[in-house]
């Protein structure tokens, strides 16, 4: 069957597993959906529908014309819903996409898929979790990947994380493989297709861009994997739209829970005490949540402690003494200026030694 009569047919409104599954039956092929006329399909369908109109077909054929023509001028693979590595997990789900267009080389299919999602104004906490998350996950399992929808916040984070851990991790996009919102975070999307990833999406090329997409694609953040981590959210928003969307697809949905003032603790706390996530804290408690086995930690080699300076030192006994420092504090009570003080920070930082939180304020890590 050719390609351009499964990307017209995927295209087709409102089009599902189920339905195209329940139409194909009574009428045979793709290709012969829009080579029968409007009376064949009628009757070979038992009905009458709007997508048997003639024109309507000639007008989704048309279009899946010039999507061929950028699929092979951009080296984008389309998966198929029939094809052998279309995701199974998606596939099982009632409302998923019948065509996937791809960029990059990933296992839709790995023995362990984990979707992370989140705020778009994560914190610190926040971060700090994902980042950990990731390499725990990274260093104790075999086979996993990382999903996310490529957003500012805890997505980026999470896509930047695995990167960083070396585990391949699928951006789900919003709109076609055309373009890249939000722009910044384009050169993150390169790395991940270039890294053993994916970029991935339901949309074409000539599809507009529309704030129902960012919605409608949650679905495949929560279809795609066994389970689904929020790390941060308000009482409201699209990390909480896709922690029901995985529970109703039986997904396992976990939380880290926050102090009951922060704003973005709010979404996990809820989810927590309404039981519809697991409360953790770690990539320990996903393992062991999910009944996954850890890999066996290679010999009793053991981490050579870090040599801190002088300077490093009396920053990091400070913090340990004190629970908490601001940047201004410390150059008075340590006595240095703030143009030292600050790129050491920095490096303190990078070394996993302090944590930044808002205002200027360190702590130890």
């Amino acid at each position: 069957m050719s390609l351009l009569h499964k990307i017209a047919f995927s295209s087709l409104r409102g089009m599902t597993p189920r339905l195209a599954e329940a139409l194909l039956a009574r009428i045979g092929d793709e290709e012969h959906f829009f080579s029968a006329d409007e009376q064949q399909l009628s009757a070979m369908a038992g009905c009458r529908n709007k997508l048997f109109d003639t024109q309507y077909r000639k007008d989704i054929l048309e279009k899946a014309g010039r999507e061929l023509d950028f699929i092979r001028q951009n080296s984008i693979k389309p998966v198929y819903i029939t094809d052998k590595d279309f995701p199974a997990r998606l596939a099982d789900c009632d409302d998923a996409p019948v065509m996937l267009y791809t960029l990059g080389d990933c296992n839709l299919n790995a023995s362990k898929i984990i979707s992370i999602v989140g705020t778009r104004h994560a914190t610190p906490y926040g971060l700090d979790f994902v980042m950990n998350l990731v390499d725990t996950l990274a260093e104790k399992l075999d086979n996993i990947v990382i999903v996310s929808g490529l957003a500012y916040g805890i997505d980026i984070a999470a896509h930047r994380a695995a990167i960083h851990a070396g585990v391949p991790t699928i951006a789900v996009l919003a709109h076609g493989l055309n373009t890249i919102y939000p722009a910044v975070h384009r050169s993150t999307a390169v790395e991940i297709a270039r890294q053993g990833g994916m970029l991935i999406s339901d949309y074409t090329s000539q599809d507009p861009l529309h704030k129902g997409n960012f919605v409608a694609r949650n679905r495949i953040v929560a279809g795609l994997c066994d389970c689904l981590v929020v790390a941060e959210s308000a009482e409201k928003g699209g990390a909480l739209i896709t922690a029901g969307i995985a529970s109703g697809y039986n997904r396992d949905v976990m939380a880290l829970p926050g102090r009951t003032s922060d704003k973005f603790s709010q979404g996990c706390n809820k989810l927590i005490s309404d039981n519809m996530a697991a409360l953790i804290s770690s990539g320990d408690d996903l393992i062991r949540l999910m009944g996954w086995t850890a890999r066996e930690a290679e010999g009793n080699q053991q981490e050579l402690p870090l040599e801190l300076t002088p300077d490093e030192t009396k920053i990091t006994e400070y913090l340990r003494n004190h629970g908490e420092g601001s940047l201004n504090r410390m150059c008075v009570d340590l006595d240095i200026p703030v143009y030292r003080l600050t790129p050491m920070l920095v490096d303190m930082e990078f070394k996993g030694l302090v944590l930044p939180y808002p205002g200027g304020k360190y702590r130890p890590a």
